[in-house]
């Protein structure tokens, strides 16, 4: 959150939107879609603006129709970022609402999970949710791990990878370099043990798989062939 480009086109929260329901999960109010009875789960996990975003619920929905559990929690306790309030203060919200207690607050949700019979789940983190994802990748809680243009991933955190993960990035995003992304590339790739996947898609920027213009149908292209990526990814890993 250094940068405005996490600011940028923020969507209208709704609490409603979406085919799934919102329910009890770990301690958290998750929003949850897919079959119930699905042993293959998919945690997403958003950017600062929520679990209430309609295109990131929406991708939820999309993900639950492949046959996932679909689960997307409210990391920061219905307190996302919002920019309309003019009260609004970007570092007292950061510390509030670390990556580190969102990883911490994940493990319940995951716990939850494998008690109602779950056997293997993968993790989706966007900008903020990228860390969270990073760092449960570095367990065995999860079978795989998707970033879509992280925020804040440390050559730290990278090393320190143990499932197969895919990292998704723009090619403008001061937040997440291509660059920087391309070494965590050559970084995992050094990694034979799993599988690793370093793409970045040409002319989008930071943000774009959920907060892409409607109206921009390049935006929207890439968009969706990162979604369809992510889920390629879920598809061969979390089985």
């Amino acid at each position: 959150m250094s940068s405005s480009q996490c600011l940028v086109n923020p969507p209208t929260l709704s609490p409603t939107c979406g085919a799934g329901t919102v329910e009890e999960l770990g301690g958290l109010n998750t929003y949850v879609t897919g079959p119930s009875d699905s042993n293959l789960a998919v945690l997403l996990i958003s950017d600062i603006f929520g679990y209430e975003a309609p295109k990131f619920r929406k991708l939820a929905d999309k993900v639950a129709a492949a046959g996932f559990l679909v689960v997307a929690p409210d990391f920061f306790y219905g307190d996302p970022v919002d920019l309309s309030n003019p009260q609004f203060d970007r570092d007292t919200w950061r510390k509030v609402h670390t990556t580190d207690k969102g990883y911490e607050d994940a493990k319940p949700v995951i716990a939850d999970l494998r008690s109602k019979g779950v056997s293997a789940i993968g993790a989706a983190g966007f900008c903020w949710g990228g860390r969270v994802a990073v760092k449960l990748a570095a367990s065995v809680d999860i079978q795989a791990a998707v970033l879509l243009h992280p925020s804040r991933v440390t050559v730290d955190d990278i090393n320190e990878v143990k499932v197969p993960i895919a990292i998704l990035g723009a090619e403008i995003d001061e937040i997440a370099p291509a660059e920087q992304l391309k070494d965590f590339g050559a970084m995992l790739t050094a990694k034979p043990e799993f599988d690793s996947y370093v793409k970045i898609y040409p002319g989008v920027a930071h943000g774009w798989t959920v907060k892409y213009k409607d109206e921009d149908e390049f935006a929207v292209k890439s968009a969706v062939e990162a979604h369809e990526d992510m889920l390629n990814w879920f598809t061969k890993y979390v089985k």
